[in-house]
């Protein structure tokens, strides 16, 4: 983005500036000084992933990096395609073997929540504590669309098998699938 008096782009503020305005959380940088604040500005999803990575002793390198910073920046699940195509029209070439590397990771350390949505097609979307960022996914089989909702009457009939079971539900996915109102 130029500046209003045209003399080039505006600069990215660096940690120590950013620390300085409190603006960026103490010690939330990697060994070469990168500051994730400007990722956190997105989601404290992100920052908190990549610090708990960073702690495991996982680097932040820049694929883990830009994937954990797109689906910090997404409303529902997405593809890894579809995160390919998405990294790449930001200029941000990531590969798609990459971006698989980095899907099982984020997976295998519970970051990420892999949602099932037929054909062979996994979705992926951050996995957040109970109750934040709660959703479930409407998929119309005919054109591919996946849209999430949410539902208290869903959660409470849930809620309600628990009492009747006596199992104690840790966490659930519910994807109806169904054809969208554009297909109907």
């Amino acid at each position: 983005m130029a500046n209003p008096y045209n003399m080039g782009p505006l600069p990215i503020p660096t940690t120590k500036a950013l620390a300085k305005t409190g603006a960026a959380p103490q010690g939330s940088t990697d060994e070469s000084g990168y500051h994730l604040a400007m990722a956190a500005m997105a989601s404290p999803w992100v920052e908190s992933t990549l610090l708990s990575l960073r702690g495991e002793g996982f680097r932040n390198g820049g694929a883990r990096r830009a994937v954990v910073d797109l689906l910090g920046r997404q409303n529902c699940c997405l593809t890894a395609q579809e995160m390919f195509d998405r990294l790449r029209d930001e200029g941000n070439p990531v590969g798609i073997a990459s971006i698989y590397r980095v899907l099982e990771l984020l997976s295998e350390k519970g970051f990420v929540q892999r949602i099932e949505v037929g054909s062979g097609v996994a979705r992926y979307e951050p996995a957040h504590h109970e109750g934040e960022h709660h959703h479930h996914h409407l998929v119309c089989d005919r054109c591919g669309k996946v849209e999430a909702f949410a539902d208290e009457e869903l959660e409470a009939a849930i809620h309600n098998v628990e009492g009747r079971t006596g199992y104690r539900v840790a966490g659930h996915d519910v994807v109806l699938r169904g054809a969208c109102a554009d297909c109907r």
